[in-house]
């Protein structure tokens, strides 16, 4: 499973002109379910970035966790971090779970995130979205499963 994290002042997301999801202070989570990912892979991915230190303490040092500073999640289903763009210019996305098995891990790994105490909001899965974001820092991180 794959991640990228941006910590956010704020973020929304938008379908068909209403927005769905917006969230303060905490973390966008793209996240990209990959062939033999598992429930568990989503719930350890989710239990790690709960507990990932990107947030500044009383210092101006990233010490806190999402957890430990009560921000929440705005989690968009993102197949496009699968892209494989090593022949020619236009990506390949093989890399990317099946749609039907990607929809059950991200719905897991959304749960998991809400078990976890995060509060939790949600792009919708499979829509074309927009989403806006003011990046805090910025600060970017980029988790792989595969990778760690």
């Amino acid at each position: 499973m794959r991640a990228l994290l941006q910590r956010a002042d704020q973020a929304s997301v938008t379908v068909d002109g209403k927005i769905i999801g917006q969230i303060d202070a905490g973390l966008l989570i793209f996240v990209c379910a990959m062939p033999g990912d598992t429930q568990t892979t989503g719930a350890t991915l989710a239990a790690k970035i709960a507990k990932l230190r990107l947030f500044k303490d009383d210092d101006g040092k990233m010490n806190l966790s999402l957890a430990q500073t009560g921000g929440s999640a705005l989690i968009v289903s993102q197949f496009t971090l699968a892209a494989d763009t090593s022949r020619g210019t236009r990506p390949g996305f093989s890399y990317a779970a099946k749609p039907d098995a990607a929809k059950a891990l991200y719905l897991d790994f959304i749960t998991s995130m809400t078990a976890l105490g995060i509060p939790t909001r949600t792009g919708e899965f499979g829509a074309d979205m927009s989403v806006a974001l003011t990046n805090d820092g910025p600060v970017t991180i980029w988790l792989d499963t595969e990778n760690p």
